[in-house]
């Protein structure tokens, strides 16, 4: 006979998730303040849980980070959950430490295919849902429509009838209020709380049953070394307790828990135990790595290892070989970079790092470009130089047929851009599976294209909408190839010698391209100096100078204004460059450059036939 489960009713786990942008991170900070968990002199950053200088500067969420607080005796331990599916990695790790999820949905914008992605995830694990649909105070709010497309979207993903019932808030995260009448504004949150303590269960377990605690996520503290941030499932685990550490190569190893912290509010502060359901910090354990257990070691019990999607586009990081090498950054040699790359494995777990062909080159896959960029962009902040390549597909065989992934798009955009738009994307292979159009001029299209296809599209797509479109996209499913895709229409400018770019020569040549360095740049044969207004590469020389002369001049040809260059951020050099090409990152600089710097090994190189 099985032992009934006992609850901890003082206890509730939830997860916020959304699509990027939706309000998850602005919601968490009116509920921390309305919990009183700030003190009323205390000065608090917007956004207080994006904490990395990246997640600041972006305006996103990166990586899933836990806070707690206190409403009418009840501690609620809440994750911050990224919504870019690039870092889906993070969602699906931070559902295994919650026992409900709050799907945040824009009353404006609804239900988008990140939306689809974690709501798939959370029905798949039988976790309730509580609707809260944010922005309601929005002039062009559509509440009721976009509640319809929630229960369209659950009835998509075969929810049960008990799934279907689900509680739907009305709120205003920036405002602080939440309603359970969208027409009904109030003052407070209290409605949102009171819809968490009803419909979140408590962590529920087994009285008596011996210690299991599964690890999902790391940290690291200057002063503790590596933190194993774990949930409780059973038992008690008590700080200087002697513990099973179940690894995930079938081994066991007994270890001590050296220090324990459990979260308060933003703060970690040391406890001498931790119960069922707590999410706690274990300190002292080195090797720990995601998806372990810590168990009784009397009766040691191992959890499921933590599972992800796999990763759909990969691109090749290496040390960098550029004539400029070792100036800006002090970390240089392949040694440093594969334990970088290694270092980075232990904590990201929808990362994969395998050799190449080269012994100072590694080929990084990853869920998408940001994901990719985002981890080039720290390492060169930690003074990395680096040579990152074009990124690429992950294919896979299936029946013996060449697969590749297929990502479903959503577009919002003008009207009057609809033909350019359906255009640019008949071009890339892609599929229209809907189009809607809600009135006020603008259309919603559905459309599901080949991951190849969105490589370097966001610019493109961007520049045709004139910056007024919206798209975002999530990885679908696996397709057979689909044939060729026509890589970038225009060729690329690329300087013939080494020197510092000239004003002169530059005035000569902006007439017929776009120049993405600007006066006095030091430039090597081979680098990129532009993109050319045709198609095909033209070898340029940006070090021309003027001939000077003892003829005295007039001003009159002298006065030619100069067009201000290109900028390139990380994402947009990955979008641009070509396959014969990659990019050069330092600490302080991005450079494009081809793969072989010699025009002749370039012309040598693209006489070989193309293998596919």
């Amino acid at each position: 006979m099985s032992t009934p489960l006992a609850q901890r009713d003082d206890l509730r786990n939830l997860a916020i998730v959304a699509h990027v942008d939706h309000g998850k991170t602005t919601l968490v900070d009116a509920m921390l303040r309305q919990s009183g968990a700030f003190r009323a002199n205390e000065s608090v950053a917007e956004r207080v849980m994006d904490s990395m200088d990246l997640e600041r500067e972006k305006g996103i969420t990166i990586l899933a980070k836990n806070t707690s607080l206190v409403w009418e005796g009840v501690t609620l331990n809440i994750v911050d959950t990224p919504g870019h599916a690039d870092f889906g990695g993070e969602v699906e790790r931070a559902l295994t430490m919650v026992d409900g999820i709050v799907l945040l949905v824009d009353a404006a914008e609804g239900p988008l295919p990140q939306t689809r992605f974690v709501l798939r995830k959370a029905l798949a694990r039988e976790m309730p849902v509580i609707l809260v649909v944010n922005k309601v105070d929005r002039p062009d709010a559509r509440v009721s429509e976009v509640v319809d497309e929630v229960y369209e979207l659950f009835i998509d993903l075969d929810a049960s009838d008990a799934q279907l019932d689900f509680p739907i808030v009305y709120c205003a995260g920036r405002d602080g209020w939440a309603s359970l009448d969208p027409a009904q504004p109030t003052t407070d949150l209290r409605a949102l709380f009171e819809t968490v303590l009803a419909h979140v269960p408590p962590p529920r377990f087994t009285p008596g049953a011996p210690l299991q605690a599964w690890v999902t996520n790391l940290d690291a503290n200057p002063y503790l070394g590596r933190l194993a941030l774990c949930r409780v499932v059973e038992g008690t685990l008590t700080k200087g307790q002697q513990v099973a550490w179940c690894r995930s190569d079938g081994t066991v190893t007994r270890v001590k828990v050296a220090e324990l912290l459990l979260t308060e509010h933003l703060e970690r502060r040391p406890v001498d135990s931790a119960r069922q359901g707590d999410l706690v910090a274990v300190a002292g354990i080195t090797d720990i790595t995601i998806g372990e257990t810590l168990a009784d070691p009397e009766d040691p019990r191992a959890l499921p290892v933590i599972t992800v999607d796999e990763p759909a586009l990969s691109m090749t990081i290496g040390i960098n070989t550029s004539p400029l090498a070792g100036r800006e950054g002090s970390k240089l040699t392949a040694r440093l970079l594969k334990a970088r790359l290694d270092a980075e494995l232990v904590g990201n777990v929808s990362l994969r790092v395998g050799p190449t062909e080269r012994p100072d080159a590694w080929e990084v896959q990853a869920r998408g470009e940001l994901q990719l960029a985002v981890l080039v962009e720290t390492m060169r902040r930690e003074g990395f130089e680096l040579t990152v390549g074009k990124p690429e597909v992950v294919t896979r065989v299936i029946d013996g047929v060449r697969h590749e992934p297929v990502e479903a798009v959503t577009i919002d955009v003008p009207e009057e851009h609809l033909g350019t738009v359906t255009q640019l994307l008949a071009s890339r292979r892609g599929r229209m599976e809907s189009m809607a159009n809600h009135g006020l001029g603008w259309v919603r299209l559905e459309y599901l294209v080949p991951a190849r296809g969105l490589i370097g599209f966001r610019t493109e797509f961007l520049t045709e909408t004139r910056g007024t479109g919206v798209i975002s996209h999530v990885y679908d499913r696996h397709e057979p190839w689909a044939g060729e895709i026509s890589a970038r229409e225009r060729g690329s400018l690329v300087a013939d010698r080494t020197g510092p770019a000239t004003t002169y020569a530059m005035i000569n040549l902006q007439e017929r391209s776009t120049l993405m360095v600007g006066p006095g740049t030091q430039v090597y044969c081979g680098m990129i100096v532009g993109e050319n207004s045709r198609s095909g590469d033209m070898d340029v020389n940006i070090c021309r100078e003027k001939k000077l002369t003892n003829m005295r001049a007039s001003s009159a040809d002298e006065t030619v204004k100069l067009t201000p260059h290109r900028l390139l951020s990380l994402e947009h050099a990955l979008e641009f460059i070509d396959t014969d090409e990659c990019i050069e990152v330092t600490p302080s600089s991005i450079r494009l450059r081809k793969l072989h710097l010699d025009p002749q090994d370039r012309i040598r190189h693209a006489r070989r036939p193309v293998e596919v």
